[in-house]
């Protein structure tokens, strides 16, 4: 009980630290670090900004970290069965989204130390008075992997074909309309760049993290049409005909097992001596399957690096007393667990509904789905599946976030008196301890997550037990992920999902295709595009939040925005389409042989693999 104590008030102390440092004034000036938007620091790790130097004519970005060494190896882990895709704009699930931002960068990133917005392949931005026009100057003479030049046409292409284009998923493009139009790009020279968005558009620096592709290799697979370009960089495509602009491009993958890459010696990062980086000679990332095959093969020194779970942390603290490896505490994941409905009233081709008519009905009534709010214990979830290492989650926004709406934040406790009311007042009864609804039908439902995921697993089986003291009858069934993912985007017959997704501490508007009536990951309601053509297909509280992101986005006073976002939080809290559940604190352990390892709540553990090296 101490130590669920202890770490508990460690939790709590990081949270007051995070909240604190926060900095609420959103502008925009010519400065390509936006030093006026520094809104969270956990961490003072002391680094200037990166800097820019010129070298015969090369535009290098230097490292911020101390001169290391050259040569051997890291390996980490990934959960699942393994990607999809290698390609970054077909990446749908995190998997692949992780495995192919390795190998391409964008033109500018977050700062992991700040949040500030830093370059990578952007060496300068100028930002107009008109708060819409973006003038980016990309690095001169850096290559891809290929030894050809990155210049302007490589990003026309990126946004003006790929993205712009609906090619692959069209998060990114669905998230940049703005009333109704998308931004214009246009190439002034080789290495200039002009972006005019229809309005000024708060979120749009955020917009230019997207990976950029390479147009001479690219540009083969939108000519032959967007079915072509879904099997693009497949699983079963030969790693070396990547390429690529990231410090490691890939040569080996095998199913199940591994992906390998190699350090990229075109990479256009240097260190302080102006040598080219990474120091390290290859990143492996080994396929494990579950979270205890991913303890098992840290603690039998098969990878280098392991994210831990609550009921590890005690042991590990120990351990690290005598170890070779050493524990970080990153604080709340930016990620939001939660169980989501399917109230999509969509049929298939043979004209039957994806989701049987009964239970949608059920899905679709509000006093249903907070009546499964209130039987929840979320204090319980935190308790026992996290072993106290977490905190429970009510917001649609995660605890780390500067939109936070504080009040919903508070939530409440587990109250089944009150979910049986709220069940009563839409005609629901007990008979013989099972739950009816008004017309007569037993209350049985699916609840589907990904095996493999432990802490998933764990709460399924409570959550299934909190339902039953409601009289429901809950089949809890954990399916391999990439079935999981299908059934989400594909099939649709599915009844209630436990999953997660992650979120931007930094901008609300990262979770537009979810929340949007038309986003491409609003789960709970999904609709083909013939019924988005009719408004009545559309739920009133679904016409609010497209209300309420839509002016969120065009929106440049923080304060203003933040009031937007805590009413769409308030909406999601009183509707419940999704329940949040809890939010777990992201510790690691990592072997101390690493060096430049500065993890951080934003970047998480190598977010400078570039600087790795082995000491």
């Amino acid at each position: 009980m101490k130590r669920i104590v202890y770490l508990i008030l460690i939790l709590i102390f990081i949270t007051l630290v995070l909240k604190s440092c926060l900095k609420k004034d959103l502008g925009y000036d010519n400065d390509v670090y936006l030093d006026n938007f520094r809104p969270l620091e956990i961490v003072n790790y002391n680094f200037e900004k990166p800097k820019n130097v010129t070298i015969n004519n090369i535009d290098y970005l230097q490292s911020r970290g101390e001169i290391g060494k050259f040569g051997g190896e890291i390996i980490t882990s990934t959960i699942g069965e393994g990607p999809k895709t290698f390609n970054p704009f077909n990446a749908n699930d995190n998997t692949s989204a992780q495995l192919a931002n390795i190998m391409y960068d964008g033109l500018f990133t977050t700062d992991p130390y700040d949040g500030s917005i830093i370059p990578k392949l952007a060496k300068s931005i100028e930002i107009l008075p008109d708060k819409k026009t973006y003038i980016i100057h990309i690095r001169h003479g850096i290559k891809w992997s290929d030894g050809r030049e990155i210049t302007a046409d490589d990003v026309v292409f990126t946004y003006g074909t790929i993205i712009f284009g609906g090619f692959g998923d069209t998060a990114t493009r669905d998230s940049l309309y703005i009333d109704g139009k998308l931004p214009s790009v246009e190439k002034i020279d080789d290495y200039t760049i002009k972006f005019v968005t229809p309005k000024p558009f708060a979120p749009f620096l955020r917009m230019l993290t997207t990976p950029i592709a390479p147009k001479h290799t690219f540009k083969t697979a939108t000519d032959k049409g967007k079915n072509y370009f879904r099997s693009y960089l497949s699983t079963n495509a030969k790693p070396k005909d990547f390429v690529t602009s990231g410090a490691f491009k890939m040569v080996e993958y095998v199913p199940a097992q591994r992906v390998i890459y190699e350090r990229n010696p075109n990479y256009y990062m240097i260190d302080k001596k102006g040598q080219k980086l990474p120091y390290l000679d290859k990143y492996i990332i080994l396929i494990v399957g579950d979270l205890n095959n991913d303890t098992l093969k840290f603690e039998g020194l098969e990878t280098d690096i392991v994210n831990l779970q609550g009921s590890m942390v005690a042991r590990y603290r120990e351990l690290e007393k005598h170890s070779d490896f050493k524990l970080y505490n990153l604080g709340p994941t930016t990620s939001t667990t939660f169980i989501v409905f399917n109230m999509n009233t969509r049929k298939n081709k043979e004209g039957k509904y994806y989701v049987n008519p009964i239970k949608q009905k059920w899905f679709s009534d509000s006093n249903f789905r907070s009546a499964l709010d209130w039987a929840i214990d979320r204090e319980n979830l935190v308790l026992n599946v996290l072993s106290g290492v977490g905190e429970p989650l009510y917001t649609a926004e995660s605890i780390s976030s500067i939109f936070l709406n504080k009040e919903i934040a508070k939530g409440h406790n587990q109250d089944i008196n009150y979910a049986k009311e709220l069940l009563k007042k839409s005609g629901f009864y007990l008979k013989n301890n099972k739950l009816y609804d008004k017309h007569n039908n037993r209350v049985e439902f699916e609840l589907l997550t990904n095996a493999g995921n432990t802490q998933r697993e764990a709460t399924g089986v409570s959550i299934k037990e909190d339902l039953q003291k409601l009289g429901m009858k809950v089949n809890f069934k954990p399916i391999e992920f990439n079935a999981l993912v299908s059934k989400l985007s594909n099939t649709y017959d599915w009844d209630v999902i436990l999953i997660a997704l992650t979120g931007n501490p930094l901008e609300p508007h990262s979770g537009h295709n979810v929340w949007t009536s038309d986003g491409a990951l609003h789960l709970f309601n999904q609709r083909s595009d013939e019924d988005l053509k009719s408004s009545d297909k559309i739920l009133p509280f679904e016409k609010e939040l497209d209300k309420i992101f839509n002016q969120a986005s065009l929106e440049l006073d923080f304060n203003k925005r933040k009031t937007l976002y805590n009413k769409y939080q308030q909406i999601v809290a009183e509707e419940n389409p999704v329940i949040y559940l809890y939010s777990p604190v992201n510790i690691i352990a990592i072997r101390k042989k690493f060096k430049n390892i500065y993890p951080t709540e934003l970047g998480g553990a190598l977010h400078n693999i570039e600087e790795v090296y082995i000491d």
